[in-house]
């Protein structure tokens, strides 16, 4: 059925497109990183399943055609919206520390940080698993069809076959496939009979496939206990690289948090994104908290300006975030203050529309007690990510971020799905200048991340926009990115993300390359003194906004996705 869907997106002019628009009336609608994902998850909401049905199909289908990204061997934040009670629910399925941890993890005998590189592929970088637990109480709480139809689309397309994205072919073929040779299950998948997958060619996963069916016959426990347990523990304790920590205890005590959404206004509307330990709700309500002082919509997107006062916006943020963030169940995080618009509106003066801000910024101080305690931590997270947006035929909807950390993670595989590098996003420093790292290693503690599922909300209360991004630490500006081109200039929320990023993170201003940005806004804002970066920038951002009756769908060119509302 699912490989029927790929033909027909492949081979029918006019089948796919990056962007979809529908009406509203009891109408659906997915935008995801791959078109099987997409596909099968709209098969489930055309069985009436909901948006978060939906999404358990559409990841465990990601998981498969685009392992290097996300997975079950991974984490996720997701935001879920209930249309008939207007309520936001935020689950943290991040991964956490073994209970054998310490805040030494990363640290070599002479007690200097180990090389990130050195440690990034091997067990010594795998957190405990959480994307399953997550999936599984988001569904037993906002679930319709049978946890068990779920898994399907995923297990017949393992069984069957599934064609290698350009993507994937082309990170085996280069650099990153020389990294996965140490550990032979990655290397035997990804490169059978000693050749690397090349696109278009059709590959199974029976293992993947035995997995996926037992966790949809017996649950998440069958994840979290038993003989998936038992391996996901042999192989992180016996890597070829870095022997790691994790037991079979972390993996049976795992629970997914569901935590308070982290919301802000932003001129007539209302933000909602994740909480600690993710920064990007925070920081992504402090940029449009101080640009919120500006009048960005009379300057418009053709305007330097503009571009100049978000990037100033992000270095501040940023400033606060290295500082102030991490587990708040291990850290206290004062989000009323970081937030409160007396405090931003104080940030937003340090801004002149004439001159750069010299970075490193200092963190303000939103509560004096608080900057004495920690030392900044600036650890940036790499881009192995996924994101997408659904909306089901009852206006309910889930923005989900899920991710391996790296790209494909810690480049360990076992049973048909590989594991994260997610300790990594850990500072490996534990303490600087006799003051503690927030964001240090500790038993049982979700590091810090930047990824950003967000929703916007009209001041009636109705949902305008779903969004998020994979990216490393620059998820928090192209989702900014995407906000203020949609909020404040008007514009659709396709052309919003086909639209060149440009990000800081309290370091140089980084301008995407080979697009418009490097070609007209850098020798326009390099006038004002910006120190300027030339990167790829590769965004992978998925949205929904819901505006005149319509629904929009948009996918980000940058990657495989799509963003349909029926097939």
């Amino acid at each position: 059925m699912y490989l029927h869907f790929f033909l027909l997106a492949t081979f029918v002019p006019g089948f796919v497109s990056a962007e979809s628009t529908k009406s509203t009336q009891g109408e659906f609608m997915i935008a995801a990183a791959h078109p099987l994902a997409v596909y099968a998850g709209l098969e489930i909401l055309e069985r009436s399943g909901s948006a978060v049905d939906a999404a358990v199909t559409v990841q465990t289908v990601l998981n498969l055609v685009e392992p290097q990204s996300s997975g079950i061997g991974g984490g996720a934040f997701m935001l879920v919206f209930d249309q008939s009670t207007g309520k936001i629910d935020t689950y943290d399925g991040r991964e956490t520390a073994p209970e054998r941890a310490t805040p030494e993890l990363f640290l070599k005998p002479d007690g200097s940080p180990e090389n990130f590189f050195d440690v990034v592929g091997g067990g010594l970088s795998v957190g405990t698993p959480g994307t399953v637990a997550l999936l599984a109480q988001a569904h037993t709480e906002h679930g319709k069809l049978p946890w068990s139809e779920l898994f399907q689309a995923a297990i017949e397309l393992a069984e069957k076959g599934f064609p290698v994205g350009n993507r994937l072919a082309s990170m085996l073929a280069g650099t990153l496939g020389e990294h996965l040779k140490a550990d032979s299950d990655t290397y035997d998948y990804f490169f059978p009979e000693g050749q690397a997958l090349e696109a278009g060619e059709i590959r199974t996963n029976i293992e993947f496939a035995r997995t996926l069916a037992a966790i949809a016959e017996n649950g998440a426990q069958s994840f979290y206990r038993g003989s998936i347990a038992d391996n996901i523990v042999n192989k992180v304790q016996n890597a070829p690289n870095r022997q790691g920590l994790l037991e079979l205890s972390d993996l049976h005590t795992y629970t997914a948090i569901k935590r308070q959404p982290v919301c802000h206004p932003y001129r007539t509307y209302r933000i909602c994104g994740m909480g600690p330990p993710s920064s990007g709700g925070i920081a992504i309500g402090q940029i449009l908290g101080m640009l919120e002082h500006f009048d960005l919509t009379s300057l418009g997107p053709g305007n330097t300006l503009s571009w100049h006062l978000l990037v100033e916006a992000s270095k501040l943020a940023f400033a606060d975030r290295n500082h102030y963030v991490a587990d708040s169940d291990f850290v206290r995080v004062a989000i009323p203050s970081l937030l409160h618009r007396n405090y931003l509106r104080e940030r937003a003066q340090l801004i002149d529309t004439n001159s750069v801000m010299q970075t490193p910024v200092a963190p303000g101080q939103p509560q004096k007690e608080l900057t004495e305690i920690h030392h900044p931590d600036s650890s940036i997270g790499r881009s192995g990510t996924s994101h997408f947006s659904i909306i089901d035929a009852n206006g309910n909807a889930v923005s989900m971020t899920g991710t391996i950390e790296g790209p494909f993670g810690s480049r360990l595989m076992v049973n048909g799905f590989l594991l994260n590098n997610e300790l990594t996003d850990f500072s490996f420093v534990p303490e600087r200048e006799g003051r503690l790292v927030a964001n240090r290693v500790e038993p049982r503690k979700r590091p810090r991340s930047s990824m950003s599922p967000t929703m916007v909300f009209n001041a009636d209360g109705s949902l305008r926009l779903i969004i998020g991004s994979p990216g490393g630490s620059r998820i928090i500006g192209y989702v900014v990115k995407t906000l203020v081109v949609v909020l404040d200039w008007g514009m659709s929320v396709q052309d919003a993300i086909s639209l060149p990023n440009i990000v800081n993170r309290n370091g140089p201003t980084e301008l995407e390359q080979g697009t418009e940005a490097q070609q007209f806004v850098q020798p326009r804002i390099s006038n004002l003194g910006h120190q300027l970066k030339i990167s790829k920038l590769v965004s992978g951002l998925h949205g929904i906004e819901i505006a005149d009756g319509m629904l929009r769908g948009g996918a980000d060119h940058r990657r495989e996705g799509v963003s349909q509302s029926s097939y």
